[in-house]
């Protein structure tokens, strides 16, 4: 997540009566039936702990170059070996080359995306286990239990750079796909999915949302624009499939910009340029005591609940990619 967000969001009381009726109209909104998945491998905790050992550690520009290229090739390998057709996708920030890793399997039916997507960069002096380590690793796990799916549309992991600096390689890919016109069928970030707690009031909230929403953080979140409503229904319904997963989901009107915090991650480039997108997070600092800070470790994390998120998407993205 961007560092320079305070973790005290001051929003106007009037802006949020009307936003918070809006919330809870679309909380109403009826999810569409699932259209089944087809078979699937399962995740499998060992290797997502395994990704996170790789990973953790800071991987920030300038200050960690080195962990950090090791991280980029370590993602850019994963891929290579589990079969998918790779790219480096390069930008520009500041005199110097970047570099998003691609993982295309190209789809049966149509040449419109569906991309999921994770940031892999870190803050200063922080190992990025919740932040992001745990999005990388997830998205990997999805990438290896996906790998042998006939997509009937163009699937696309990607690692993206950057986030921690303003979202610069999303919004480098963003702005690509929208200059050639190519169609996303759907995006998802993986932004911080692996810390939970059954404390109560573990799960703070931005004023006026604690109508809506419980005060334990033991949930998966998945955030989403007026663009993203079937989307972000499709994704509920799927996930909500999986045994003691708790959801709970958010749909928010102008792009997320009267919250600033829900803006906060790779899907918001998506949703500014017309693609439908969603987040999936377990709320960052709304919840996490560690974010961006030096005890943000593997130890902090909860694996199996990492694992559901993981069945619970690669669920969802079975049944999107079932959807015209």
């Amino acid at each position: 997540m961007k560092p320079k967000q305070s973790k005290n969001l001051e929003i106007a009381a009037p802006a949020f009566s009307g936003l918070a009726m809006t919330v809870l109209s679309l909380l109403l909104v009826t999810n569409p039936t699932s259209k089944g998945s087809a078979e699937m491998k399962l995740p499998d905790e060992h290797s997502i702990r395994r990704h996170l050992e790789q990973i953790v550690g800071e991987r920030r520009p300038y200050s960690s170059d080195q962990h950090l290229n090791k991280v980029l090739r370590y993602i850019e390998d994963t891929f290579k070996k589990l079969g998918y057709e790779i790219e480096r996708y390069p930008f520009s920030f500041s005199g110097k080359t970047y570099d998003n890793i691609i993982a295309r399997k190209k789809g049966m039916r149509s040449n419109d995306k569906i991309i999921v997507g994770a940031h892999f960069d870190s803050v200063p002096g922080s190992p990025g286990a919740d932040d992001n380590a745990s999005g990388v690793a997830v998205m990997l796990e999805l990438a290896r239990i996906l790998a042998d799916r006939s997509w009937n549309h163009t699937i696309e992991f990607i690692g993206f750079h950057m986030e921690e600096w303003n979202m610069i390689g999303s919004n480098a890919y963003a702005e690509k796909l929208k200059e050639e016109k190519i169609k996303v069928h759907g995006m998802i970030s993986l932004e911080m999915v692996g810390y939970v707690s059954d404390e109560p009031k573990s799960q703070k909230l931005p004023p006026g949302f604690g109508f809506f929403f419980p005060n334990v953080g033991n949930f998966i979140g998945i955030v989403g624009n007026m663009r993203s409503i079937k989307l972000a229904n499709t994704f509920k319904t799927e996930m909500k499939s999986i045994s003691d997963l708790p959801i709970e989901k958010l749909i928010l009107p102008f792009n997320g910009i009267p919250v600033p915090a829900t803006r906060l991650s790779d899907h918001s480039p998506f949703w500014d340029r017309g693609f439908p997108a969603l987040l999936i997070t377990d709320t960052s600092f709304y919840r996490n005591p560690n974010y961006h800070g030096a005890n943000d470790t593997i130890e902090t994390l909860n694996l199996p609940f990492m694992t559901k998120v993981t069945e619970g998407t690669s669920k969802a993205l079975i049944a999107l990619d079932e959807m015209e």
